[in-house]
């Protein structure tokens, strides 16, 4: 399957390159839910860096089509696994002892030598080093970018040039985006404008009926899995997620619930009974998630620190 990967991947630029009317159903995870409802905040912390527009209303206006790729070494994976074996000390103490004899008679045994390569190269556990991650834009081959700043200033730029600049419309143009890093899956998920019912200011009077046809188009691929994000301090009962995911999933076996925003719900509520699969019943199930604050993407408080306050929560 690891193998695939690239080429699936190979396979959407070629398409994207194309255009809208070639269109092939490749795995992929599809973001749904409601405006404001945390669906950028789920992606950015499955890439573990800021690099999606914010802001209130609709912020997202063209479908984002991101290609995660890990860039991890098959030499990372190697000290990895020699890290394991050295845990293993009552298992590989007869070993141990054979690589203690070659080195007294001249020789290096392996655990010497992986203890000297810790000394001279820094762990790949440690925090990524700037370089080592980096984006690239399917309308601007060959350009890295390394601060994911300057990734969110261009998705704004680039929704701007074709869905409008002071309006709040939307396209149908995807955009492509590819993220290397050692820090994540190879796989590839789309981002989609949220659901809404009213059509505001500067919007087209069928807003409503344009995003929900791009949701669907995304939606619909058979080899999709739908991650339907819904707040839990709102009734779920209105999910615009969940209407939409059993409309295109009826028998719910590629659909996981997202609760978001459950460190906002009322004193003295809870989401037990969601989560327990007794409310409304999802094949796969449901998982909850405490997302950064606006205060805290205002102060820039980092993913990390994000993911570590959400483990603290739980």
């Amino acid at each position: 399957m690891e193998e695939l990967i690239p080429i699936a991947s190979k396979l959407q630029d070629v398409l994207g390159a194309l255009g809208q009317n070639t269109n092939i159903d490749l795995p992929q995870i599809v973001v749904i839910g409601g405006q404001s409802s945390g669906k950028s905040s789920v992606l950015e912390a499955v890439v573990g860096r800021s690099f999606l527009p914010r802001g209130t209303g609709i912020v997202t206006r063209r479908p984002l089509i991101l290609q995660l790729f890990n860039t991890s070494s098959p030499d990372d994976k190697a000290v990895d696994e020699d890290n394991n074996d050295d845990g293993n000390d009552d298992i590989d103490n007869h070993n141990h002892d054979d690589d203690e004899k070659k080195a007294d008679h001249g020789g290096v045994s392996r655990r010497q030598r992986h203890r000297k390569k810790e000394s001279s190269e820094p762990s790949s556990s440690s925090s990524t080093a700037e370089g080592q991650e980096w984006g690239e834009f399917l309308h601007q081959p060959g350009k890295r970018y390394y601060d994911f700043s300057q990734i969110r200033d261009e998705i704004v730029r680039d929704t701007s040039r074709l869905a409008g600049l002071n309006s709040k419309g939307v396209s149908p143009t995807p955009i492509h985006l590819k993220i290397y890093s050692p820090n994540v899956l190879s796989l590839t998920m789309v981002d989609l404008p949220g659901l809404t019912k009213v059509a505001v200011r500067d919007q087209p009077v069928d807003i409503e009926e344009q995003i929900y046809s791009m949701n669907c188009k995304y939606g619909s691929n058979p080899n999709a899995i739908l991650l339907a994000v819904t707040s839990a301090n709102t009734d779920l009962a209105s999910s615009d997620a969940l209407k939409l995911a059993r409309e295109l999933d009826p028998r719910g076996e590629r659909t996981i619930g997202v609760l978001t925003k459950l460190d906002l719900m009322d004193p003295g509520t809870d989401a037990s009974e969601i989560l327990h699969n007794k409310v409304i019943p999802l094949r796969r199930g449901y998982i909850a998630v405490v997302n950064r604050g606006q205060r805290d993407i205002d102060a820039d408080l980092s993913i990390r620190v994000g993911l570590r306050n959400e483990e603290r929560f739980f």
